[in-house]
């Protein structure tokens, strides 16, 4: 009888889940290596782009004029911090008020950095939600390599296989704490972070060019795969790219502290 019990319930939450163009999960990366101002720029930055004209009207727009969004500010491993959970956006006012929820206090830093951990929060959270989308996106942003939780290639791996996409907006500005960071971000993301169908790269060089770059990803991950020219293919090479560079640096750093 148990069981019987078991897929009457299960039959009860596929039927309640709400149907929506996309489910977006908007990882953003809080680690120590950007200062407070950098961290309220980010949240401002994507407060102002999904209240945005060119965002509202692409949800709008879409096959069943709704999504299913939430925000959460990810470091070291197990350190993912939910501001917005699941939320269906499906009018201006939605997106507004999702918008103004993210503006209500501003972040503080966490320790280390850990991709690895931000994805597969992303998956259990996502398979978790009451919502089915169309497409499963998970957006991260970052200032630098993972360097906890394990290989990020695996868990990139692993989102691909279950159906999930997974886009990178690599923070490359250089007004912050730089040891972390790499100078080919933009190249790590492109081969040991973002998969799936149209997975793409948006790089921010300049902290200015933040709110255009998290709107315009946005808008390209709600009408579907978009044309843009992968960081890999710019003419560098990726053959035998180090995906644990991250991991490396956090090892040098541990031992340099320790000899010391």
């Amino acid at each position: 009888m148990r069981w019987l019990l078991c897929i009457f319930i299960l039959m009860g939450q596929q039927a309640q889940a709400i149907e929506v163009d996309v489910e977006l999960a908007l990882m953003v990366d809080v680690s120590r290596s950007m200062g407070p101002s950098e961290l309220e720029l980010q949240r401002r930055g994507y407060a102002e782009a999904i209240a945005s004209d060119e965002v509202v009207n692409a949800i709008l727009n879409g096959f069943t004029g709704r999504i299913a969004l939430t925000y959460v500010e990810w470091a070291g491993s197990g350190s993912n911090r939910v501001i917005v959970p699941w939320t269906l956006i499906d009018s201006r006012e939605a997106a507004l008020d999702f918008s103004e929820k993210l503006t209500d206090n501003f972040p503080f830093g966490m320790r280390r950095t850990s991709i690895t951990g931000a994805i597969r929060f992303a998956m259990e959270d996502m398979n978790a939600n009451t919502f089915e989308g169309l497409r499963r996106v998970i957006d991260i942003s970052g200032d630098g390599p993972n360097n906890q939780g394990g290989p990020v290639e695996r868990a990139r791996d692993q989102a691909i296989e279950k159906g999930f996409v997974i886009n990178g907006l690599p923070l490359m500005t250089t007004d912050g704490n730089s040891y972390w960071s790499i100078a080919d971000l933009d190249l790590y993301y492109e081969v040991c972070v973002i998969g799936g169908p149209g997975a793409f790269v948006i790089p921010v060089r300049e902290w200015q060019e933040f709110p255009l770059a998290v709107r315009r990803k946005i808008v390209l991950e709600l009408v579907g795969p978009p044309e843009v020219i992968p960081a890999a293919r710019s003419g560098r090479r990726t053959d035998g790219y180090d995906c644990f560079i991250g991991e490396k640096m956090r090892e040098e750093w541990e031992r340099s502290y320790n000899e010391f």
